[in-house]
């Protein structure tokens, strides 16, 4: 009977521990997101500022520069139904399309001299460089999450519990993952 009881009650630890350590690991793994979910925020602010200052310059490039705000609105929209999955898909077809906003920039040297056109396209690069380490950050979580809610035991636990898996923060188009070809 008290064999019976010890082994009960280190079940019980087990699956106790086993429970805590998935808990932790969805709420860092949700903490990672709203650290993202501030760098896109800074970026939804400043998108309109560029693609104003843009537009001075190429007027008649109104469809680049629509795409852009329309991919900024789809983005902001995906942020506000919560659910993280649809908000990184939505964020990637915003990274697309502010990539067309810069080759549009290109082609037009006064804009690229125009001072507050190289600030806020600095500031921009600023905030991509801390979204890119805050990506990294949420998918090392995403990673050691979902590897736990796969993993025997603690996969009868997740499935029980209602614990699930997290999308990974990449890169959905293969063209972006090819190496670009420089020539001279």
């Amino acid at each position: 009977m008290l064999i019976a009881l010890i082994i009960l009650v280190v079940i019980g630890l087990v699956v106790m521990s086993m429970y805590n350590k998935l808990v932790s690991l969805k709420n860092r793994v949700l903490e990672a997101w709203s650290g993202i979910d501030v760098q896109l925020k800074r970026r939804y602010d400043l998108i309109p500022n560029l693609v104003n200052t843009v537009k001075g310059y190429a007027a008649h490039e109104s469809g680049t520069l629509e795409k852009v705000i329309q991919a900024r609105n789809q983005a902001m929209a995906a942020s506000s139904g919560g659910n993280i999955n649809a908000q990184v898909q939505a964020e990637n077809a915003l990274a697309g399309t502010m990539k067309s906003l810069f080759a549009l920039a290109e082609n037009y040297p006064d804009l690229k001299a125009n001072t507050s056109f190289l600030q806020l396209q600095g500031l921009l690069g600023e905030i991509e460089e801390h979204l890119q380490n805050a990506r990294r950050y949420y998918n090392a979580l995403v990673r050691d999450n979902n590897t736990a809610v796969e993993s025997f035991p603690s996969n009868l636990i997740a499935n029980n519990f209602g614990f699930g898996k997290f999308d990974f923060f990449e890169i959905e188009n293969d063209a972006e993952r090819s190496n670009p070809v420089v020539q001279f």
